[in-house]
């Protein structure tokens, strides 16, 4: 796989992209024919309802799962026709992932723990720079434990993005958050969207996050209801919670 994909390339498409869980009479449809195609370079929300197929899509794009049907592509990529290895080797690469758990090791430092991606990352930022990215440069030798929530989760972006991904999934990022903590956490992948080119998914039901987003993709039922796109996303400060 290429280390520097081609920009004006989408970075995503998907063709009749279904997921079902189970079979007969009590089979889930968690998507349902989805196309999308998306441009390289984005912050993009996914906005709908719980259980509405966000999350499902995101685990599919970032190679965490395997669709029922249907075909994706990641720039010329098919990632439907890889096998683990090559999806291992995708993900290493190209992805990173913020969860709302933040799945920070308790007995590391926000720096070790950062330090656990750039060790393995092929072209790493700095764990420090990553950090002083965040905002959280003063606090690499402090644990977890003696971090708020926000500045975990600010750790948690910090991991992700330090390996220079190509593509940031976040899934539901600010769902245990308050409103201040949660723009300020929004703010960051902003950042992280606009100085280092990355394509941003923010999975959320919160519909006010629509507005820094340059494009907005409703689901529900497993579908695409509509999708919007925003020639001027506003600040992440300017988000009424």
């Amino acid at each position: 796989m290429p280390p520097s994909p081609d920009p004006r390339l989408p970075v995503y498409r998907t063709q009749g992209l279904t997921k079902v869980y189970g079979s007969g009479p009590s089979a889930v449809y968690a998507l349902r024919g989805v196309e999308l195609t998306l441009p390289a370079g984005e912050l993009v929300v996914l906005l709908g309802p719980s259980g509405s197929g966000k999350s499902t899509l995101l685990n599919l794009l970032g190679g965490l799962d395997a669709p029922s049907g249907g075909r994706i592509w990641f720039f010329e990529r098919e990632l439907t026709a890889m096998d683990e290895a090559r999806l291992t080797r995708y993900r290493r690469r190209h992805v990173g992932f913020v969860f709302q758990l933040y799945n920070l090791m308790p007995s590391l430092t926000a720096r070790e723990n950062v330090e656990l991606v750039t060790d393995i990352a092929e072209q790493p930022l700095d764990a420090g720079e990553a950090l002083a990215m965040v905002g959280l440069a003063a606090r690499a030798d402090h644990f977890p434990a003696q971090l708020s929530g926000g500045e975990q989760q600010r750790v948690a972006i910090a991991r992700a993005v330090a390996k220079r991904p190509t593509v940031l999934f976040c899934d539901e990022p600010t769902g245990a958050l308050d409103s201040q903590t949660g723009r300020a956490v929004l703010r960051v992948l902003q950042q992280v969207n606009r100085e280092l080119g990355t394509t941003v998914l923010i999975v959320t039901h919160a519909a006010a996050t629509a507005a820094m987003a340059h494009r907005v993709i409703h689901f529900a039922d497993g579908a695409i209801r509509a999708v919007e796109t925003n020639p001027d996303p506003c600040g992440a400060e300017e988000i009424e919670w």
